[in-house]
């Protein structure tokens, strides 16, 4: 039998096809709460992989992130969020995942094993020394995900592993070993339940920290949000109002002002002009904090 906790076979498992929708229930809530807790032993490491990404993208690098099959779709979703949430470009967050994008409409598995694939993606990515690149497998065993690692330690890339069994060819080989230590899937082997849970869980608390460290987030705000469609204008109306201490009409003012930018919407609503809040927040390095007048 497979020793790996991924691979086991959960200890309530046994008649759970005969059970009630509501004992599933119970059982399948339980487990993704336990692997939520496997977040506080790793945390160290997800503070350290947080504070690397930052500097990186702080210095005008790039923060990579690559996986195949469900750990690359957890990989994908964060990336993919940052752009939205912190204003953080796409071109800075390349991703690397097995297949491709034809892959996510149907995953094949055997795009898994493919190391050529895996270090070719890593080439045409661009990421270069002094990058950053997050690799994401459950098993810490994939082939591709080793590929790309092996890839992007070779020129000096930082990688930061995060998978779900220890010890791992990935979590061994990175500069910054996350292990996330999930219990045995109520499915045995269906890594896209807990394992997934705690990567995604993982990965949310990462890119929060960098938001942070990158003073894209101020008193819970996402400050530097993008606001391309009208739920996100509203939003953006709504965070310059409370950050700035102003209603909703001031801020909507100041929005147009400063070309949707919120951060400089905030500083305008407060009385500066577009171009004094641009040159303020150059100099205190996006951050905020320092720039506001005080109630």
């Amino acid at each position: 039998m497979d020793s790996r906790p991924t691979e086991q076979r959960h200890p309530q498992a046994d008649g759970l096809h005969l059970r009630p929708a509501a004992q599933i229930g119970a059982l399948f809530v339980q487990a993704q709460s336990d692997a939520i807790q496997s977040l506080s032993a790793a945390f160290p490491a997800i503070e350290a992989a947080a504070e690397v990404a930052a500097a990186a993208l702080r210095r005008g690098g790039r923060l990579g992130y690559a996986g195949a099959g469900s750990s690359g779709l957890m990989a994908l979703a964060d990336a993919l969020e940052l752009a939205g949430t912190f204003g953080i470009p796409p071109d800075r967050t390349p991703i690397l995942f097995a297949g491709g994008l034809s892959a996510l409409s149907h995953m094949p598995g055997d795009v898994e094993d493919d190391t050529s694939a895996g270090a070719e993606d890593f080439r045409r990515s661009g990421l270069s020394n002094g990058d950053v690149l997050i690799v994401v497998s459950a098993s810490g065993s994939t082939p591709y995900s080793l590929a790309v690692a092996d890839a992007a330690k070779a020129v000096g890339v930082t990688v930061v592993g995060l998978a779900n069994v220890a010890p791992s060819p990935l979590l061994q080989q990175a500069d910054i070993a996350m292990h996330l230590a999930t219990a045995a899937e109520l499915v045995a082997g269906s890594t896209r339940l807990g394992a997934a849970t705690a990567q995604k869980a993982a990965l949310n608390l990462v890119s929060v920290l960098v938001g942070i460290a990158l003073g894209h987030v101020h008193d819970g705000y996402m400050v530097n949000v993008q606001a391309d469609n009208a739920k996100l204008v509203g939003r953006a109306a709504r965070i310059v109002a409370g950050v700035a201490r102003v209603d909703e009409d001031t801020a909507r003012a100041a929005l147009a002002r400063s070309e949707g930018g919120v951060k400089r919407a905030i500083l305008v609503a407060q009385g500066r002009t577009p171009h004094d809040a641009e040159q303020a927040l150059r100099q205190s390095g996006g951050h905020l904090a320092p720039l506001l007048q005080k109630a």
